[in-house]
């Protein structure tokens, strides 16, 4: 294939990848652009193989590299749950910024690339950057799929003067850019090439360390972003166009996205970065000076429940990591189509930070077959809650915390949530009474009107289904 004929075909991959991410951005399309990813893909990775570049001789290490690549893709598709997924796509990222940190130390001792003057400093430049921001991300994302999966906890690590000492890591990372630059060989340049690394993979531990349970769905998307600019770099690297336009288009909407999520939260990003409120799930968090939620809670059983939903005419169902975990989403919907043929009207509310990473929760109902036009965003059904018979928040806690509203010494103050407790009745379900993920407790369980059903939610939901087809 021709070097113009290799052009043509990314610019197509590239048109695909935009359609793609078009596509997603609603889910009545997300499998058509899931469909125009995969076309893209694959037309640009026949392109790179049959390309000018690809000698013979390296056909067959790549297609064995895809081989295995595919094969362990594959396997994680089949066996990792939908509770599982904002870890695996943390670990996903985490590949991105270790290919772009390889890559960068192959190009820079590849011994075909003899540059001189300004071509030299400027792919020596392209290097630096690409394995810092490669092994920022690379780290970052380790860290954030042992929070996400729980295998470290959520509450942030705080070291004392942590700013200063980013600082001091990044001044020392500047220094050593003008070592590496000014390196007359290979051998002169690896040092500060190694040192350069070593902090970066440092900074990217810290960062998401200091950064709390709560914020954790900015890490996601931010890590996106990160792992796109990654791609860009290592496109610079190989003067591959695609790789950085393609990386370009990762990087820029996982920033907006990072943007989106952050105004969701009533969020500074830089605050969040430099370090998240909360702890770990069911752990206070410091004391604001005020004192503690007060009054009683008013439990129901699941004949209770179904008996409110039964008697109701209209119904939100506020979704959260509990239903995730329980995998409880097929009975909601199952729920969700009974109580619309006995002509209740039944909506699902999403907070744009629900779950662990964006778009869970959508992700969720889809899988269990919930139509579209019935799950809608938080700003399109707050004005509604006062209207509503009952509010029902299934595994949810920080997004529906009346205290961001109500109390202005609280962690989580101003952050837009879903309120729930305007409703005639508000239904929610969890296992305890220990706080969200944030940390915070919830003045939501005290209130008047707000009933508690304790427990599994899955076990729980089929009971309230047995309740109300009873």
């Amino acid at each position: 294939m021709s070097e113009s004929l290799v052009t043509v075909s990314y610019i197509g991959a590239t048109i695909l990848f935009i359609l793609s991410l078009g596509g997603l951005s609603h889910p009545e399309t997300s499998r058509r652009g899931n469909l125009y990813g995969i076309i893209g893909m694959t037309l640009a990775v026949l392109a790179t193989i049959l390309g000018p570049r690809v000698t013979m001789a390296g056909v067959p290490w790549i297609i064995g590299a895809m081989l295995v690549g595919g094969s362990v893709g594959i396997y994680a598709a089949r066996v990792v749950k939908m509770t599982q997924m904002p870890e695996l796509v943390a670990l996903m990222h985490s590949l991105v910024g270790l290919a772009a940190s390889l890559v960068g130390f192959a190009s820079f001792i590849d011994p075909s690339m003899q540059l001189v003057g300004a071509e030299k400093a400027i792919h020596e430049i392209e290097i630096y950057i690409g394995i810092l921001i490669g092994a920022v991300t690379f780290s970052g994302s380790i860290i954030a799929f042992g929070k996400l999966s729980g295998k470290i906890g959520g509450k942030p690590l705080l070291l004392p003067a942590r700013h200063w000492l980013n600082l001091t890591g990044l001044l020392i990372v500047i220094y050593f850019g003008n070592v590496f630059l000014h390196a007359e060989s290979v051998a002169d340049g690896m040092l500060p090439l190694i040192v350069m690394t070593v902090i970066a993979l440092l900074f990217g531990i810290h960062m998401v360390m200091a950064i709390g349970g709560a914020d954790m769905p900015v890490v996601v998307s931010m890590l996106n972003s990160y792992s796109g600019w990654a791609a860009a770099a290592t496109g610079f690297m190989l003067n591959n166009d695609l790789l950085i336009v393609t990386g370009a288009l990762v990087g820029s909407s996982g920033a907006i996205l990072s943007y989106i999520m952050c105004r969701a939260m009533n969020r500074n990003f830089i605050s969040v970065i430099a370090g998240g409120f909360g702890t770990g799930g069911g752990t206070p968090a410091a004391a604001s000076g005020d004192a503690q939620p007060a009054g009683e809670v008013t439990a129901v059983s699941a004949a209770e429940t179904a008996e409110l939903l039964r008697d109701a005419r209209s119904v939100i169902i506020v979704p959260g990591y509990g239903m995730a975990v329980a995998q409880a989403q097929h009975t909601v919907n199952e729920i969700t189509q009974y109580l619309r043929e006995q002509g209740i009207n039944v909506r699902f509310g999403i907070h744009p930070v629900a779950g662990r990473m964006p778009g869970h929760m959508n992700v969720l109902l889809a899988e269990a077959r919930v139509p579209y036009d019935i799950v809608l965003e938080m700003d399109e059904l707050n004005e509604d809650f006062p209207d509503t018979d009952v509010a029902m928040v299934i595994g949810a806690n920080d997004i529906v915390n009346p205290a961001a509203q109500e109390d202005p010494n609280s962690p989580i103050a101003g952050m837009p949530v879903l309120e729930v407790w305007k409703a005639k009745t508000s239904i929610v379900m969890k296992r305890s009474m220990a706080s969200g993920y944030a940390g915070v407790d919830n003045p939501l369980f005290y209130k008047e009107n707000n009933r508690m059903l304790f427990g599994d939610a899955k076990k729980m939901l089929e009971e309230v289904f047995v309740a109300l087809k009873s």
